[in-house]
């Protein structure tokens, strides 16, 4: 008989055939007459895979394990389980086959709904795209992956703090925060390396911590020069922990946005800031010092220029050796005409 019951369930099973191959699967269910009814079901599936070539149908959930399984190595995948949370409470058991472009036009829907940016809209889209190609370019699950439209997002935002607005909220934050933020400002740190620094990554003696090609959002390794006030933070929490740099009560510290780090920017009159913009306000000053580009685009870890140009318009210092060049050398061909640019303030 094709259904069943195991000894220690009141679920009925299936046995069926496919290529040879005898298959065991539970229906789910006690009811012999739906039994009956997945088992045909089964039945027929299978036989259109045997004799016509269907796809098997696969689960949402059975994409979403295998795309973890394939992508435990991205330095962003922390980032990627948070979208697929919500994901998963507007895809849940749903056939791939089913999720079309209606079906990612809704989400699109949903999400904007919820008030959140542009760019988080398109985060969770993207994680989605890249799901559906891989089931049906690289696994052969699906016949075609719909189109994935993402919203418009606005230009890269730059806020940064003055020295007077960092010393203030440092100032406000709780000891364990005010280190890791110190460090930040430091050395341009991203919030994930900051938390997840550990000592047998940092070399007080030479003045050098280093960021492995694995944990860096780039792939490719991070030479971190610890300045003096680096190094003073450092000796600050030294030999709190054995392993983990930043810690707080004897554990690393997951979380820094927190109502301490909220409270704080209060106190200290901030509005607007984000602990990623530490990482801007670290570029802002090195800009403003002089730093060059390719040197900054090296010490943060950048993969392209485009990201740190976003800082150049703070300094144009670099500039203005080409500028009075040109004006020595190439003047304008009526500067001895009489003529008065209309721009040019007289006196």
């Amino acid at each position: 008989m094709s259904l069943y019951k195991r000894k220690d369930s009141s679920v009925w099973w299936v046995k069926l055939s496919h290529k040879g191959r005898r298959l065991q699967e539970s229906t789910g269910t006690s009811d012999k007459r739906k039994a009956q009814e997945f088992h045909d079901k089964r039945k027929s599936e299978l036989w259109e895979q045997e004799r016509l070539g269907v796809k098997p149908s696969h689960m949402w959930e059975e994409a979403v394990l295998r795309y973890l399984d394939e992508s435990g190595h991205k330095a962003s995948i922390k980032d990627d389980k948070l979208h697929l949370r919500w994901l998963q409470k507007h895809l849940e058991s749903s056939d791939l086959a089913s999720i079309n472009r209606d079906v990612v036009d809704r989400l699109t829907r949903i999400a904007k709904a919820e008030r959140v940016s542009n760019a988080t809209v398109n985060r969770r889209l993207a994680v989605l795209r890249a799901i559906l190609r891989r089931a049906a370019f690289d696994w052969e699950w699906m016949d075609r992956c719909p189109k994935v439209r993402l919203l418009p997002e606005a230009k890269g935002r730059v806020r940064f703090l003055t020295p007077p607005e960092a010393q203030r909220l440092l100032k406000e934050l709780p000891e364990h925060l005010r280190a890791m933020a110190g460090f930040s400002l430091c050395t341009g740190l991203r919030q994930a390396n900051v938390k997840g620094l550990k000592w047998s990554q940092v070399d007080m003696e030479r003045g050098f911590a280093w960021v492995a090609a694995h944990e860096a959002k780039a792939g490719k390794g991070i030479a971190v020069p610890l300045n003096a006030d680096a190094l003073k933070v450092l000796r600050s929490v030294e030999g709190k922990h054995a392993d983990y740099v930043f810690t707080y009560q004897g554990k690393p510290i997951r979380q820094v946005g927190t109502k301490a780090w909220r409270g704080a920017l209060k106190r200290a009159e901030i509005e607007n800031f984000r602990w990623h913009d530490l990482r801007h306000t670290w570029a802002s000053w090195h800009v403003q010092s002089g730093t060059p580009t390719y040197a900054l685009q090296e010490l943060g870890g950048w993969a392209s220029t485009e990201m740190v140009r976003r800082y150049a318009h703070l300094s144009a210092n670099h500039l203005a050796n080409y500028a009075e060049r040109f004006a020595q050398n190439a003047p304008l061909p009526f500067a001895d005409s009489g003529y008065v640019l209309a721009t040019v303030p007289s006196g």
